[in-house]
């Protein structure tokens, strides 16, 4: 199977106002030349955005405003993706995280997170295989997994859940695809530099965390690859392979411990006048 091409093809990138996804969305503009569709919640973040691109990197840009949090959302968002029959590509990178004790994650908070990193990435998912299986069109897609998704991280819990259960979804599904010309292709990262991780807990992590230009790149060429699954910098991927051999009850043992380090420190920082 060739590499995906995106120059003056049309392609979504999902939560495009901020870190990762705004980050692949110039990469495909500037260096692949590609023709985005952003789709996010902040209107006034991809209007900045499209306006940036359709100037300096002189590609087409269209946006689309959407909670995906939101049932009504999702749906009429595809609706529009789905309208012209151009649509060539997916990033689908949106997705809400939560670093805390468990016991402290509202319901609406959980159903938020669930909504927006499961439900909305199976309809998305869904209903675009759907397409380019019945239209026999060249393509793909890119779901933004997680290495939290390989393994769990405590006070993660249940973001580590939704990544989980999105990796093995779509790393099952594209099996069961009979055009030859789309792949599904799942990306697992660790810890990226981005807004998501920008927060008091996670301020003494960020030494672990990657630059999104790395992140992003590494991204792009996996999806164009259409490798079925990829994880980002060696030390992940020689870590991952090794990790297969340790119990996992002593690994998450010792990230725990790490990460309740972290949180103690942020909520000692917070409680100095």
């Amino acid at each position: 199977m060739s590499k995906l091409q995106f120059k003056n093809k049309w392609v979504l990138v999902t939560g495009a106002s901020s870190g990762l996804g705004e980050e692949m969305a110039r990469q495909l503009a500037f260096q692949h030349g590609a023709n985005l569709i952003l789709l996010a919640r902040r209107k006034d973040k991809l209007k900045q955005l499209k306006a940036e691109l359709e100037k300096e990197a002189k590609v087409s840009v269209k946006i689309i405003v959407a909670d995906l949090s939101k049932l009504d959302d999702v749906d009429g968002a595809i609706d529009q993706l789905l309208a012209d029959g151009q649509l060539y590509g997916a990033i689908l990178n949106a997705g809400v995280t939560y670093f805390g004790k468990h016991s402290e994650l509202s319901w609406e908070q959980f159903q938020t997170m669930l909504q927006t990193n499961v439900v909305s990435v199976v309809q998305f998912t869904s209903s675009l295989v759907s397409h380019f299986e019945a239209t026999g069109k060249e393509g793909g897609i890119l779901i933004v997994s997680s290495l939290a998704g390989i393994l769990p991280v405590p006070y993660q819990s249940v973001y580590s859940g939704t990544k989980s259960f999105i990796l093995s979804f779509a790393t099952a599904l594209a099996h069961e695809i009979k055009n030859k010309q789309f792949s599904l292709s799942v990306y697992a990262p660790g810890g990226i530099v981005t807004e998501m991780t920008a927060g008091e807990n996670f301020h003494d992590l960020q030494g672990w965390l990657m630059p999104v230009k790395q992140a992003a790149k590494e991204g792009i060429n996996a999806f164009r690859s259409r490798k079925l699954v990829h994880i980002p910098g060696v030390m992940n991927r020689v870590g991952n392979f090794f990790l297969k051999f340790l119990p996992k009850r002593l690994i998450m043992g010792k990230m725990g411990k790490v990460y309740e380090k972290s949180m103690v420190k942020a909520e000692q920082r917070n409680s100095k006048p």
